[in-house]
């Protein structure tokens, strides 16, 4: 039987085989470098069209550990850089480049082009006076673009896409979907960027004591005590034809959707998906007799790997839990603002 992946593993974590995990991990590295400088880059069209490493993650592993340009193998990144910039415009890429990894510099040059030096410079040392102007003009000149900074970190959402500057380390997180998000900042900064955009009275709340974000909406009492005690049968009956024919889907609009539907039918299952991503979810009802729901989010979530391992928070989770917060907020509390 050949050498497999989990006989490696397993010899590097044996305690008594430690004394060798260095020259295995040596040889690691020679094979690494040998394929990024001597074989891949070496063949430009492969390298374009088909590198060696999976979506070019082995440049991801060089540039968040701090590499510097010098280590890289250069032809590989300026292609790596292309197909973000082609994905930017909109052009034909052999993959999607999401997770993708950039200096900061690079980012700037393909989404701020006219002012990318100068922005640069300001970001760098936190001018964040001029940082604000050159993202307003860009906004005023008709670019879809929203953004949110925070100490460490800003966010922007450029055409939908979300874009994460990790400044402390020079480099960008682009088209971020899969990529854990490594800290409270992080979550704090992307809830409020989402809560700028579509729902501005929801409270979130840094509790650092705890390592807790807390997400915290109100179902107005007018909403609540309309909800029917008891799904009706003839409505449930015509619901569930409905579903049987075309199916209801995520992103129906609001209106086909009853109170008493969502919240019988549909509430329960958010919620249960949401158990899945948050750290605990809590209901309570305030001295108005609203519905307080309340969403405990850390950096992991309560699913496993295959080694009974946390699995981190991504970016595409968080997207889901700003997706029920948007569908709460503007499906009830604002009607709610509306009737008053």
């Amino acid at each position: 039987m050949p050498l497999e992946e989990n006989h490696i593993l397993k010899f590097l974590d044996n305690p008594v085989n430690e004394r060798f995990n260095s020259e295995m991990m040596d040889l690691l590295i020679k094979r690494i470098n040998d394929l990024c400088f001597k074989e891949c880059q070496v063949d430009r069209i492969a390298c374009t069209l088909n590198p060696m490493c999976s979506k070019r993650f082995l440049l991801k592993l060089r540039i968040k550990n701090g590499l510097g340009m010098e280590d890289l193998p250069k032809f590989c990144y300026s292609v790596h850089k292309g197909v973000v910039e082609r994905y930017f415009k909109g052009k034909t890429v052999v993959y999607r480049p999401n997770d993708s990894y950039l200096y900061l510099i690079d980012f700037l040059d393909i989404y701020f082009h006219e002012n990318y030096r100068r922005l640069n410079k300001f970001l760098t040392f936190k001018n964040w006076d001029e940082v604000d102007k050159i993202f307003e003009d860009k906004i005023r000149s008709g670019e879809n673009i929203k953004y949110h900074r925070t100490d460490n970190y800003v966010l922007i959402l450029y055409n939908e896409y979300l874009h994460v500057i990790c400044l402390n380390e020079g480099y960008v997180i682009c088209n971020a979907n899969r990529e854990r998000i490594a800290s409270l900042e992080l979550i704090e900064g992307g809830l409020k960027l989402y809560a700028n955009i579509s729902f501005p009275e929801i409270d979130i709340i840094l509790n650092p004591e705890s390592s807790i974000i807390t997400a915290q909406i109100n179902v107005p009492f007018d909403i609540v005590s309309n909800i029917s005690e008891n799904f009706s049968v003839k409505e449930n009956k015509e619901i569930e034809e409905i579903e049987e024919i075309e199916e209801i889907e995520e992103n129906e609009e609001d209106e086909e959707i009853s109170n008493d539907y969502y919240f019988w039918k549909k509430f329960h299952q958010d919620l249960l998906e949401l158990s899945e991503l948050c750290n605990a979810i809590h209901l309570d009802m305030n001295m108005f007799n609203d519905l307080i729901i309340k969403l405990d989010i850390n950096t992991k979530t309560h699913n496993y790997n295959d080694n009974y391992i946390q699995i981190p928070l991504r970016f595409r989770d968080l997207n889901k839990i700003i997706n029920f917060l948007d569908y709460i907020y503007n499906k009830f509390y604002v009607i709610h603002l509306d009737l008053m």
